[in-house]
C-alpha cells in the first residue's frame, strides 16, 4: 500500500467516524427534546388532574352533592371498623345490618319528623290545670330496690339492636360504637336539605352506597393472595426433602454399637 492510499483510507475512517458521531449527537438531541416535551406534558396533565380533583363538577342534584361530601367522611370510618372483625363473617353481617338499620332509624321521613314535632309541641302546651287532680293522692309503696330497678336506664346497645336480636352481638357492639362516630355528621348533612326530592335522593342513595361499600369491604377481606408456585419448585422441594431424609437415615445407620449405658442413652436421643 502506497502513501496515497494510506492517507485516503485514514481520511475515509475519519469521515465515517465523524458521520457516526454526528448521528449520535443528533439522536441525543432528539431524545433530550422528547424527554423535555414528555416532562412538560406530564406536568400539564398533573396540573389538570389536580384542578379537576380540587374543583370537581357538581352533580345536578344538591342531595347527591351533599351525600358525596358525607360519604368521604363516613365510609373510611365504616371500612376501618368493618375490617377489624376477622373472626367470622357473622360478625361483619351483623355490623352492616345494624349500621344500615341505624341510618334508617336516624333519617326518618320528613312527614314523621313533622308529626313528632307537632306532638311534642302539643304535649308542651298542656296546661297544669288539666293534670289529674287525684295524682297527688298516689302513695308509692315500692321499695328502694324496686324503684332503682324500674328507674334503671335501658342498655343503649340493646336499644340500638332492637329488631335484630338474633344477630351477632360483637357485630352489634362494634356497629354501635362506629355509628356514634358518624351520627352527628349524618344528621347535619340531612338537615341541610329542605327540598323533599333532595331528601329522598340523599336517603335512598346513602343506604344504597353504604351497602355497596360493605360488599366491597367483604370482597377485600376475602381476596387473600396465595404465594405463586409451579411444578418445578414442588419437585425440587420434594427431592430436597428426600435427600435430607436419606442423609438422616444414613447417619443413624452408621452409628457404632453402644459400648455402655450412657452411649446407648445418647443414641436413643439422637434417633428420636
Amino acid at each position: 500500500m502506497n502513501k496515497q492510499e494510506q492517507i485516503l483510507r485514514e481520511n475515509i475512517r475519519h469521515l465515517i467516524k465523524h458521520v457516526k458521531q454526528k448521528k449520535l449527537d443528533e439522536e441525543k438531541e432528539v431524545k433530550k427534546s422528547l424527554q423535555t416535551l414528555i416532562k412538560l406534558e406530564l406536568k400539564n396533565m398533573l396540573n389538570e388532574a389536580e384542578v379537576s380533583d380540587n374543583d370537581p363538577s357538581p352533580n345536578k342534584s344538591t342531595g347527591i352533592n351533599v351525600l358525596e361530601d358525607l360519604l368521604k367522611k363516613i365510609i373510611p370510618v365504616f371500612r376501618d371498623d368493618f375490617k377489624l372483625m376477622t373472626t367470622d363473617e357473622d360478625q361483619r353481617d351483623s355490623f352492616r345490618s345494624h349500621i344500615v338499620k341505624a341510618i334508617v332509624d336516624t333519617l326518618t321521613p320528613v312527614e314523621v319528623n313533622n308529626k313528632a314535632t307537632a306532638a311534642v309541641k302539643e304535649e308542651i302546651n298542656v296546661k297544669v290545670d288539666d293534670a289529674d287532680p287525684d295524682l297527688d293522692k298516689f302513695i308509692d309503696i315500692r321499695t328502694d330496690a324496686e324503684k332503682a330497678e324500674e328507674e334503671e336506664p335501658p342498655d343503649e346497645r340493646e336499644e340500638f339492636g332492637k329488631g335484630l336480636e338474633d344477630s351477632d352481638k360483637t357485630g352489634r357492639n362494634m356497629a354501635f360504637n362506629t355509628f356514634k362516630k358518624v351520627q352527628t355528621s349524618v344528621i347535619d348533612a340531612y338537615e341541610l336539605l329542605d327540598n323533599p326530592e333532595d331528601q329522598e335522593i340523599f336517603y335512598d342513595y346513602l343506604i344504597a352506597n353504604t351497602k355497596l361499600y360493605f360488599d366491597k369491604f367483604e370482597d377485600d377481606l376475602a381476596g387473600t393472595v396465595q404465594e405463586p408456585t409451579n411444578q418445578a419448585y414442588q419437585d425440587a422441594k420434594d427431592e430436597k426433602s428426600t435427600e435430607m431424609g436419606s442423609e438422616t437415615d444414613l447417619g443413624l445407620s452408621n452409628l457404632p454399637e453402644p459400648e455402655n449405658e450412657l452411649q446407648e442413652y445418647i443414641f436413643e436421643i439422637i434417633a428420636d
